[in-house]
């Protein structure tokens, strides 16, 4: 064997191995995000999960203000249905879009809920009402955090694929841009506000 085709051999085999790393890079950082997402998806589904009990405690005090609760329970609905989406998909811009659209609209409806608990202080003393109250608080920080996670994994996923050479791997085996999970409208960056 000649020393050109050894000295080529060798390139290849270089080559080989740098493709190998940088696909093997990426799909690590993919994994990351998407296990961050599973962490997101836990905590909206604890919160989903926590929405019916906090409407049917409200039903005695609030049974003139049946459209609100119905808008509640309607939001959570129309939000596990886009969470199952994006879960499915993690990182796909439109389900993103969609999911952050849903939990808007669930947030919207959830601070009427509240502002109507407000004005009714024999609910606001309720005892099942002020722990599931809290429970709710509890689950919006873990979601905060979870997202933050996602953000960051996603970012380094994202960073990663947009380097030199990586792009040009990222490319030829299709890892495609994930997106964040990002509040945009001013109004729904403010945390519902539950006090007793």
């Amino acid at each position: 064997m000649s020393k050109v085709m050894i000295g080529v051999l060798v390139v290849v085999v270089v080559i080989a191995i740098a493709l190998i790393s940088i696909y093997n890079k990426l799909v690590t950082f993919r994994n990351r995000f998407k296990n961050a997402f599973a962490q997101i998806d836990v905590q909206l589904k604890r919160r989903y999960d926590l929405i019916p009990n906090l409407v049917e405690t409200s039903k005695g005090y609030l049974a003139h203000e049946r459209q609100t609760l119905e808008a509640v329970i309607a939001a959570r609905n129309q939000a596990a249905s886009a969470s199952a989406q994006a879960a499915a998909a993690p990182g796909n811009a439109g389900a993103m879009q969609g999911l952050m659209g849903a939990e808007a609209g669930l947030a919207g409806a959830l601070g009427k809920l509240f502002a109507l608990v407000e004005s009714y202080p024999n609910l606001k003393a309720n005892e099942t009402m002020r722990q599931l109250m809290e429970e709710l608080t509890s689950t919006e920080n873990k979601i905060s955090f979870s997202r933050q996670a996602y953000n960051d994994a996603v970012m380094a996923y994202n960073i990663a694929r947009e380097t030199f050479p990586t792009v040009m791997v990222a490319g030829m085996f299709g890892f495609e841009s994930a997106a964040l999970f990002e509040i945009k409208v001013e109004a729904e960056r403010e945390a519902v506000k539950v006090k007793f």
